[in-house]
């Protein structure tokens, strides 16, 4: 049996597990918003970068990749990875994906996301200005390298898939 796992954010084109299919599609009623903190890789403590999560957003569409894992140790490995990159997610959901908007239910994916409760997430930052935002992007920088350098590539990922984001 297989598991799945939906990317919306940098798992869309960098996995860092093995699997056996990539079906690109959407969840429904959620949006992006770069409202999580990145204090392990590409920013700190004192200088938290900004990441991508979903928001309940009715009626509007989150695309993103989802990957099928089959083999046992094809998952434990992927569990592993993803346990230590998305850490800083505090709360897992389950979604139904879909290919295209006429398609049936593919699955059931899990998903990373950052609730907005200070008290179980402290690395929730919430909404900001544009500017304030770009900014915050722009100088953290953490162990895997600047903040900053990825957001071009997700951007032009986002409009490319269609999806709307709200910064």
């Amino acid at each position: 049996m297989g598991m799945w796992v939906f990317g919306y954010g940098s798992l869309i084109w960098k996995a860092g597990f093995n699997y056996d299919d990539r079906l690109v599609g959407f969840i429904k009623d959620y949006r992006h918003v770069f409202y999580q903190a990145k204090t392990d890789h590409m920013g700190t403590p004192e200088c938290p970068g900004r990441t991508v999560t979903l928001e309940p957003a009715n009626g509007e569409v989150c695309w993103g990749a989802a990957y099928k894992i089959s083999k046992k140790e094809d998952k434990e490995n992927a569990i592993t990875h993803l346990e230590v990159r998305e850490k800083q997610y505090d709360k897992k959901a389950y979604f139904d994906f879909f290919t295209d908007p006429t398609a049936t239910i593919l699955a059931i994916p899990g998903v990373n996301i950052a609730s907005p409760d200070k008290k179980l997430n402290k690395n929730y930052l919430g909404p900001a200005s544009l500017e304030e935002i770009a900014k915050q992007i722009i100088n953290a920088e953490g162990p895997s390298g600047p903040n900053r350098l990825p957001l071009p590539t997700r951007k032009r990922l986002f409009f490319y898939l269609d999806a709307k984001i709200n910064m």
